[in-house]
């Protein structure tokens, strides 16, 4: 796995570069669309390839583990195989379940125990087994087992958190290098960095994971409660400890206005299920602001969904007949709404890489934050 930086913004710290991978290339900055069972909800795999045009996708470990699990998973060959996708998958580690289930789960040294959500069945989740479940999985990118600590946190948890963290790296460095990949494809791994909502433990753990030879590193524990300045704070923070020649990956971001900040700061990856779990309620990001189809005030506007996207549903099907078939709980309409909320996100960061390319990324992204910023 290659990364090549080919051009930097002259008014930001924006990059343009391309990811390398045996699936094919990652043109960055990237929006990835989130898959966590092996299916991003709503969107088929066609359109995944050749309406939204995804460079990569998600999967995630926890729940792939449950369903259909590991069996399952290599006698079809790894997920590529099992759901068709012949692009680069990149799976979440389960870390972040060790955040979103804080209620069924217990945190110890060697690992997470969880009640299992689904049966109420035990399982434990190690760096080691971890690391296991991702090479039966076949991602091209393996995420490292961490802790994401909660929003707000005392900086005595985020500390202790942040020491296990990189704890269980070393363990899963370790595993993957007494391990080979089951399939013809090579799998990397990228370390996450946390320390909370503190700038010494977050400089800390920058350091630390940039000491682990790496084909990129992510940066973890945010977008989880805090104010988006302290968002970007952090960002800033570390992409200028991060090494220059390897790919930033935001975990868990964002907003479309998220996105073109972050990516002002240095970061490269960004993945979320917002333009997916957003468009089954009815959430409509444009390039002119954001609209919510299920307003009455779109029940007889007959124009087109939105006049300025690049999605074929963006022109087929009006405002009207969206708002209907949304509340008529019509699944066609998740489907509409989905790809045009994933068009949208990959356009836009496609057309940030363009204006990275010209060099005129920050007077860009002035702009089209406050325009991205509407409420329609």
């Amino acid at each position: 796995m290659d990364f090549e930086l080919e051009a930097k913004d002259k008014g930001s710290s924006a990059r343009a570069g391309t990811l390398t991978t045996d699936h094919g290339d990652i043109k960055t900055p990237i929006f990835m669309p989130v898959g966590t069972l092996g299916s991003v909800k709503a969107v088929s795999q066609t359109d995944l390839r050749d309406e939204v045009g995804a460079d990569i996708i998600l999967g995630n470990s926890y729940h792939l583990y449950l369903r259909p699990g590991m069996d399952t998973m290599k006698k079809a060959g790894g997920l590529h195989k099992f759901m068709n996708w012949d692009g680069p998958i990149l799976t979440d580690s389960g870390g972040y379940q060790v955040y979103s289930l804080a209620h069924k789960r217990k945190l110890t040294e060697e690992g997470a125990h969880f009640n299992n959500h689904i049966n109420g069945d035990k399982i434990l989740f190690t760096p080691e087994n971890v690391m296991d479940i991702q090479r039966t999985i076949g991602a091209d990118i393996i995420m490292a087992f961490d802790e994401c600590p909660p929003y707000p946190c005392t900086k005595e948890y985020a500390k202790t958190s942040m020491g296990r963290t990189h704890r269980w790296l070393d363990r899963c460095v370790n595993r993957l290098a007494e391990t080979d990949s089951y399939y013809d494809h090579n799998q990397e791994l990228f370390p996450i960095l946390q320390g909370g909502g503190y700038r010494d433990l977050r400089i800390e753990s920058a350091n630390y994971i940039s000491n682990v030879e790496s084909a990129g590193y992510a940066i973890g524990g945010l977008s989880v409660g805090e104010p988006a300045e302290e968002m970007y704070e952090t960002a800033e923070l570390v992409c200028g400890i991060l090494p220059e020649d390897k790919p930033r990956y935001l975990m868990g971001v964002g907003t479309p206005v998220n996105l073109l900040e972050n990516i002002a700061l240095g970061v490269d990856m960004f993945d979320c299920v917002m333009p997916t779990r957003n468009a089954r309620t009815g959430t409509v990001y444009t390039w002119n602001g954001v609209m919510n189809i299920k307003n009455k005030k779109w029940e007889q506007d007959f124009s087109a969904l939105d006049p300025s996207g690049f999605a074929t549903v963006d022109k087929m099907y009006s405002k009207s007949y969206v708002r209907h078939l949304l509340r008529a709980n019509e699944i066609l309409a998740l489907n509409i709404l989905s790809l045009h909320n994933l068009v949208f996100y990959l356009d836009l960061v496609r057309e940030a890489r363009k204006h990275i390319v010209t060099g005129d990324f920050a007077t860009w992204k002035e702009k089209m934050v406050v325009q991205l910023s509407n409420k329609l």
